[in-house]
């Protein structure tokens, strides 16, 4: 059985709540049963937070684990984090990096992601459909 980390980054917490007319109505609980239901034959591990550092600490975790890869949603630090990027790099792991909203027809500021230069694939402007579209490539589905 694979495993596959979900990591999610600043206010994804809101999830449903915040802007819904931007990131929708699901909740991060909504994707994470929608996740669970659609791929029976993996085993999902869930963690948001907040805090760079964090999330940091998270793929340092996932680096000497044994799981398969990752879905990622750095929200607001893929624009900024240069430690997260190093994270990913230094973690061995494939990583996808997902955005619900298309980050390309936003704000100038979110048109550049440190971290995608170090992940395997990029899905934004899909919705929450893009964490089911990582989970397939990660699979092998894709």
């Amino acid at each position: 059985m694979k495993k596959i980390a979900v990591l999610n980054g600043p206010n994804l917490n809101r999830l449903g709540k915040r802007e819904p007319e931007i990131y929708g109505a699901k909740t991060l609980e909504d994707i994470a049963e929608e996740l669970k239901s659609s791929f029976p034959e993996a085993e999902f591990d869930f963690f948001q937070s907040n805090h760079e550092g964090a999330l940091v600490d998270k793929f340092s975790e996932l680096a000497e684990s044994d799981f398969d890869g990752v879905i990622f949603n750095p929200a607001a630090y893929s624009h900024t984090s240069v430690a997260l990027r190093d994270a990913i790099s230094g973690a061995g792991l494939p990583v996808v990096e997902v955005h619900i909203s298309n980050v390309h027809t936003r704000e100038a500021f979110r048109h550049h992601s440190y971290t995608a230069e170090v992940s395997k694939g990029v899905i934004a402007g899909l919705g929450t459909d893009g964490y089911l579209l990582a989970a397939r490539a990660l699979l092998g589905l894709a």
